[in-house]
């Protein structure tokens, strides 16, 4: 076959013989084979987006925040006040936010009033009973409220927990009553809900033995200033039994319970993998013992969130000691 090729004045010229065109043949059978092993081999292209970093957010709450949570309660924050003829033990309102700010971040953590009501509001007097002088009329308030706490942990649904409260306010104006009324029970409700997240909010002081409650590290004192010689004659002159107070600085400061002592996270990331390479039989064995040794209820589902504190990783290593003397030492040293 050929064809005519144009000239550059649109006229005919000698015509050429056309290239013949290759030979389309179907693909071999094999070769159909052999060209999908290969396909399935290859990996899967990963997408664009999946080069890039992604921060994995954890599922809860950080070993950090446990064990922040599970730690006993400093006695420093504790208060107390006169309530009919006993005296009761509380944590300020100020304190328990400024907890909750350190251990779930500005951001995680939020409070709504969700219900609030003025129950009884009535004149009365005030000042000191029995001395009419001094007592005035005056106004007395009682308000209820329920709050509720929302807190972030990780990526699990946020944690819902609600408290009721309620608060009283006593004074000469209404208005000044009904302020203080009204804060003290939002205050109230607030830290009952918050009590619920463990000893930090105040859960250790419903325990009358307040046995999760801790002495703080003995607070720096002043300089003492220095005592003044006394003349010879007087010191001479004391009596040898007179009793003598006792020198400030021998006085012994008082200890905190080192077994209460909080773990860091590296320490609780070992005491966890040392647990999970147990086997089957020794594992259950551990778990009994130490919900049994630390009274953990039977509804908490594991005990890894219990071990947060330095009695805690005393004791599993005891335990491990006992029954596996190598994989102690290999898990602790």
């Amino acid at each position: 076959m050929t064809v005519a090729a144009p000239s550059a004045n649109g006229a005919s010229t000698a015509s050429r013989p056309a290239t013949p065109r290759p030979v389309q043949r179907p693909p071999k059978a094999l070769e159909l084979i052999r060209s999908a092993d290969r396909s399935e081999a290859l990996p899967p292209s990963a997408p664009e987006s999946a080069s890039a970093a992604v921060p994995v957010q954890p599922p809860g709450f950080s070993p950090e925040q446990l064990a922040a949570l599970s730690a006993p309660l400093n006695r420093a924050n504790v208060r107390q006040r006169e309530q009919g003829r006993s005296r009761v033990s509380y944590l300020e309102g100020w304190q328990v936010i400024a907890e909750a700010n350190r251990i779930f971040g500005f951001d995680g953590w939020q409070r709504q009033t969700i219900a609030v009501r003025c129950v009884a509001q009535a004149e009365r007097l005030i000042g000191a009973r029995g001395t009419s002088r001094d007592q005035k009329s005056g106004w007395g308030v009682t308000y209820t409220a329920r709050v509720r706490v929302t807190v972030t942990a990780g990526c699990l649904t946020p944690l819902v927990r609600e408290g009721s409260g309620a608060g009283h306010g006593i004074d000469v104006d209404l208005g000044q009553a009904h302020e203080s009324a009204l804060k003290e029970a939002e205050t109230d409700a607030m830290k009952r809900a918050l009590m619920t997240f463990g000893n930090p909010f105040g859960l250790a002081l419903y325990d009358k033995r307040q046995r999760e409650v801790t002495s703080s590290a003995a607070p720096e004192r002043p300089t003492a200033q220095p005592r003044q010689a006394l003349p010879a004659p007087q010191h001479q002159e004391r009596s040898a039994t007179a009793a003598e107070p006792p020198d400030q600085a021998a006085v012994p400061a008082p200890q905190q319970d080192a077994g209460l002592l909080p773990l860091d996270a590296d320490t609780i990331r070992t005491l966890h993998g040392a647990i999970r390479q147990l086997p089957r039989p020794l594992l259950e064995a551990l778990t009994q013992g130490f919900r049994k040794r630390f009274s953990i209820p039977e509804e908490a589902a594991t005990i890894a969130d219990r071990i947060v504190q330095k009695r805690h990783h005393d004791w599993i290593e005891a335990f491990l000691a006992q029954h596996q003397p190598s994989r102690a030492a290999e898990a602790f040293t």
